[in-house]
């Protein structure tokens, strides 16, 4: 390891001992600065010394091309000057480099999280793929400030409703704040903190009547589809979700104890709903399908439906009631709970909301 008084003369002089994979030559005036020159010709000023560890490390300053030497020993008696006072420059830089983008930080560690606990993650993986990712994606955590997130909402509320961009909002927040919470490098803060939600002024709530119940369901007992009839029965009398019914097994009722357990429900509780008497006759009146565990499968492939909206449609049309929707009996029969007197935290129970 050759030892000179470096001059900038001296230093477009100096080459690769050969046999060398590269030659380190040390500055006589600047503690640890060091020039490493490669057989190639090319020249790198380099600064060994001890970190805040007591660990000697070496750390790129700058090539030969870029800086004059007088240039790099003032670089180095700076960085020196930090280290000595407690601050590591390069253990910074370091950290930096450690900092993942938007995008690295949802593929590498939010997804893998909600696949593992959220039913509707693939919901989440649209919105980000859709409106997050193309807006934020290539930007660090740390650059990422409240100007792009407002900015990002802003855009997405000029075309979309406001229960649209709430959704945007909310997921926004989450993963920021599982960022915070696993302690990601480059973020202290959540930048959308403070953002409030926007007024839903277009939320539509649409319950039956008892008249139009029983049109709904002249109607239906004339469907071609016969399993229909069961299916809307059974989400009308029990308030569950359209998948939570389709996808139920026989195993889950208890007719004896009058309960219905649903285990893979939207919000990966389980939770018992009571089965009313009405309930009780839909399940006892249902065709049975050899060999199938799913009460309203399709008959034809014993499986649940994977989806039921044509024949929906076609029946809500012909009881004249084009506007009402298959989340509208779960409405429904939440109202009928609240008019025939139980509370709302009975109701909430229930239905499997997580708030009144």
């Amino acid at each position: 390891m050759p030892k000179a008084t470096l001059n900038q003369s001296l230093i477009e002089k100096l080459t690769c001992i050969t046999g060398n994979s590269k030659t380190d030559y040390f500055d006589t005036k600047t503690t640890g600065l060091l020039l490493k020159v490669l057989p190639t010709g090319r020249k790198t000023y380099y600064l060994r010394y001890k970190n805040l560890r007591g660990k000697q490390v070496e750390c790129k300053l700058a090539s030969a091309d870029i800086l004059k030497l007088s240039q790099v020993r003032e670089l180095a008696l700076q960085h020196l000057a930090q280290i000595a006072m407690g601050v590591d420059p390069f253990e910074e830089k370091k950290g930096l480099k450690d900092i993942p983008t938007f995008a690295d930080f949802v593929a590498q560690s939010y997804v893998p999280h909600i696949k593992g606990y959220k039913k509707s993650w693939t919901t989440d993986i649209s919105l980000l793929k859709n409106h997050l990712l193309p807006a934020l994606g290539k930007l660090h955590l740390d650059e990422i400030t409240r100007r792009h997130i407002v900015n990002l909402f802003s855009a997405h509320r000029a075309a979309h409703m406001p229960g649209s961009t709430n959704r945007i909002i909310i997921l926004c927040r989450y993963i920021f704040n599982c960022a915070i919470k696993w302690e990601t490098a480059g973020i202290t803060r959540n930048p959308t903190a403070g953002i409030e939600l926007y007024p839903e002024n277009n939320k539509r709530e649409r319950y039956l009547s008892a008249d139009e119940a029983k049109r709904l369901f002249e109607i239906l007992n004339d469907s071609q589809a016969k399993t229909l009839k069961y299916i809307v029965s059974m989400l009308l009398l029990t308030g569950a979700r359209r998948n939570e019914v389709l996808n139920s097994k026989w195993e889950d009722f208890d007719i004896e104890h009058r309960l219905w357990k649903i285990e893979f429900n939207k919000t990966g509780r389980t939770r018992y709903v009571p089965l009313s008497d009405g309930a009780i006759q839909v399940l006892q009146a249902l065709p049975v399908i050899k060999g199938c565990e799913y009460p309203f499968a399709n008959p034809d492939t014993k499986k649940p439906f994977v989806g039921i909206f044509y024949a929906w449609d076609t029946a809500r049309k012909k009881a004249g009631m084009p506007d009402l929707r298959i989340h509208d009996l779960r409405h429904s029969f939440a109202s009928f709970l609240i008019n025939g007197g139980r509370s709302l935290y009975e109701v909430q129970k229930i239905l499997g909301h997580t708030q009144v």
